[in-house]
């Protein structure tokens, strides 16, 4: 099917793609109502206005509680003077700022030089990626965090590493995965941006200790070690190696260090390849699969993290390969195994987007890409001398080119269409991963209180 070539066809073809995943999003996947985002407004609104304690807070009628960081919700105090729809308003303005400051940086280019219909393409194509609808219908943070380690990447690429790190430490105080990204520069031999991005991350977790030093102690020596205050491990929508495990029964901590082991081995070898060659598009978006393989719970909406793998794929000339898997992470195709994902087909089902995202990892293109090649072999051939009549043909050298220059390459090509999913019933509990009580809460009152954190903000 040729693309249309009058404006009037292009705008009919955006039209038709507008409505057709305007339906998807209304009927397939399950609106989370913000949840995410009440939970993180209840906390700083009980905290500040009425002297409650940031981890003790649960949504009413809910065990769901905050599991960031403090430095988190001292970021999030301006919440505290906003009324609920003006949070919820700045929470859609702000990811969809993050969703551009990303596409901006993955694609190389100003954005304007797409047009409107290479940008519409580009935003149909978005709002049916599952992680990043799930990140702006919970009201998530995922997306900000993504633009700013993305920024450092961006100044990375253009020489400008005396800048770099401070995306990174910001990032990592308001979550932990992050960090892993601080383990990148020192890969690469960055050690001035690993010490600048460490230091924010330092100064910033130290100005939550002066803000709430009840809650830092609580979470530095309790909340951060125990992984099962965020939810279940086995729950579908954690998608991580543990994950695995889980929903395979195995509970053994060695099987899962030794997992996370091999998988750090894997990303040391290519991350370092890849930034020593100037990709850091490529070290970044192999950083941020690694950094979902490894948490001990990746919900789906962390999958946003493989974006700056789509932009890698696709520059690298492998489009209907970066089409494909982009589109069956549109598909909700996981929850297919909501209720049961025992046998071969749950085994490989239920886990759908951590093989994509295993296989990313090990299959990742970090070398030269291959548009870039032709033209190369081209330019040269172009002005080689002739042979003369009296000498004997000589076959020119293959032209290799060196170390690609960071320079992010176009990346708005992804393909995606609305694929199948899964209708499911809303509730108060909008993932169902619900635990037993956690028997040690933040408030130091002799109350019998409980808290149990809800799984997708961790």
């Amino acid at each position: 099917m040729n693309p249309p070539r009058t404006d009037r066809g292009r705008l009919l073809l955006l039209l038709a793609l507008a409505t057709a995943v305007t339906v998807f999003t209304a009927t397939v996947p399950l609106l989370r109502d913000w949840f995410d985002l009440r939970v993180y407004y209840g906390a700083v609104d009980s905290w500040v206005r009425h002297g409650g304690r940031i981890y003790d807070y649960r949504v009413p009628g809910t065990t769901y509680g905050f599991t960031y960081p403090p430095f988190a919700a001292v970021a999030m105090l301006p919440m505290a003077v906003l009324p609920l729809p003006a949070v919820i308003a700045g929470s859609v303005l702000l990811n969809a700022t993050a969703t551009a400051v990303v596409a901006r940086v993955l694609s190389g280019r100003p954005l304007r030089r797409f047009g409107w219909y290479g940008c519409g393409l580009a935003v149909c194509a978005l709002a049916l990626f599952e992680p990043l609808r799930d990140t702006f219908s919970f009201g998530q943070v995922n997306l900000l965090l993504l633009a700013l380690v993305l920024a450092d990447a961006w100044l990375l690429a253009r020489g400008r590493g005396r800048w770099a790190g401070w995306g990174i430490g910001l990032a990592a105080a308001v979550k932990l995965t992050p960090a892993l990204f601080i383990g990148l520069l020192l890969l690469a031999g960055r050690r001035r941006a690993a010490a600048v991005a460490t230091a924010v991350a330092g100064g910033a977790t130290a100005l939550a200790v002066w803000a709430a030093p009840d809650a830092s102690r609580f979470y530095w020596t309790q909340a951060m070690w125990d992984t099962t205050r965020v939810g279940r491990l086995d729950y579908v929508s954690n998608q991580s190696l543990q994950g695995i495990l889980a929903r395979l029964g195995e509970t053994d901590r060695a099987v899962w260090a030794v997992a996370v082991l091999l998988t750090l081995g894997v990303w040391a070898v290519r991350a370092r390849a890849a930034a020593v060659a100037g990709e850091w598009t490529a070290a970044f978006a192999l950083t941020g699969l690694t950094a979902c393989l490894i948490s001990p719970i990746t919900w789906v909406h962390h999958l946003v993290w493989l974006l700056p793998a789509f932009a890698v794929l696709v520059r690298a000339g492998h489009a209907r390969v970066a089409g494909a898997l982009y589109a069956v992470l549109c598909t909700s195709v996981v929850w297919l195994w909501f209720d049961d994902a025992s046998g071969v087909d749950g085994f490989l089902g239920s886990n759908t987007y951590t093989w994509i995202t295993l296989g990313l990892l090990l299959w990742l293109p970090t070398g030269q890409p291959r548009a870039a090649r032709p033209f190369l072999a081209r330019r040269a051939k172009a002005t080689a001398p002739a042979p003369s009549a009296d000498a004997p043909t000589i076959t020119p050298a293959r032209v290799q080119s060196g170390p690609r220059s960071g320079t992010v390459a176009a990346a708005t090509g992804s393909a995606a269409g609305p694929g199948r999913g899964l209708p499911r019933r809303a509730s108060s509990d909008p993932t169902a991963a619900t635990r037993p009580a956690a028997p040690n809460p933040q408030s130091s009152s002799s109350r019998a209180s409980s808290y149990t954190a809800k799984p997708p903000p961790a």
